[in-house]
């Protein structure tokens, strides 16, 4: 299995492009601010064919280029519905304006086709299976995308700003709630196998094994009500 990602734009975002191999189909995670230029450079180095868009949230750091890309290669973008609304109106989903200089450099809107994603789902696309689930908490609409153990390739967690490596989401903005998060963490994470690579939406690569060991969000969901607080660990994302 082929991943290549790359930080794009003002916030870091991870923009990610999954294949089974070089030369092959792709499908396109997160394309977000200034995200267009990396996605065309993966796509012409491992002689990529992009065949979807899929979001794991709406905030405009994740979905800046997906109108771009999408009508670049013809290809539909994937969003859960309650999320749907960031792609038109960036500035509602943040509770505030983003600045003039940088809405003017985006291409703000829907792509020609979307397709709108259930919790549960199993998406079979460029000869991938992702598995969806809806996990709320930094936004509404927040999911992520888990992908099965293969050959000698450990499971695949595309955990958006649900998890990093360290820390989890902010759930300042609007649509945020902090116990809904939390809720999400220990509903989501947890179960995963600890050989799970995570694939997070800022930040470097972990491990669920890892983040069980160290995040003090994990150990505080692990331990169950009562079992303390945290808010020492940074927040990432928008």
């Amino acid at each position: 299995m082929l991943v290549a990602g790359f930080p794009a734009g003002a916030w870091g975002t991870n923009c990610y492009l999954v294949a089974p191999a070089a030369g092959e189909e792709c499908v396109i995670i997160d394309p977000g601010h200034q995200a267009t230029e990396g996605v065309a450079e993966a796509v012409a180095k491992h002689r990529l064919k992009p065949v979807a868009v899929v979001l794991t949230h709406g905030h405009i750091d994740h979905v800046a280029s997906v109108v771009p890309v999408c009508g670049a290669h013809d290809v539909p973008a994937w969003i859960h519905p309650e999320d749907r609304y960031m792609m038109s109106d960036p500035e509602k989903a943040l509770g505030r304006s983003i600045g003039q200089p940088l809405m003017g450099e985006l291409t703000v809107g829907e792509p020609d086709d979307i397709e709108e994603l259930t919790d549960g789902a199993t998406l079979r696309l460029a000869g991938l299976e992702l598995t969806v689930t809806h996990a709320p908490g930094h936004t509404k609409g927040s999911v992520t995308f888990r992908m099965p153990e293969q050959a000698d390739v450990p499971p695949v967690f595309f955990s958006g700003d649900l998890l990093f490596a360290g820390s989890i989401g902010r759930t300042d903005l609007p649509g945020g709630d902090h116990e809904e998060i939390l809720q999400s963490l220990a509903r989501v994470c947890l179960p995963l196998e600890d050989e799970t690579v995570v694939l997070s939406g800022h930040g470097p690569q972990t491990t669920i094994g890892r983040e069980r060991a160290t995040n003090p969000f994990m150990q505080q969901v692990a331990a169950g009500p009562g079992g303390g607080s945290t808010g020492a660990a940074p927040r990432r994302g928008m």
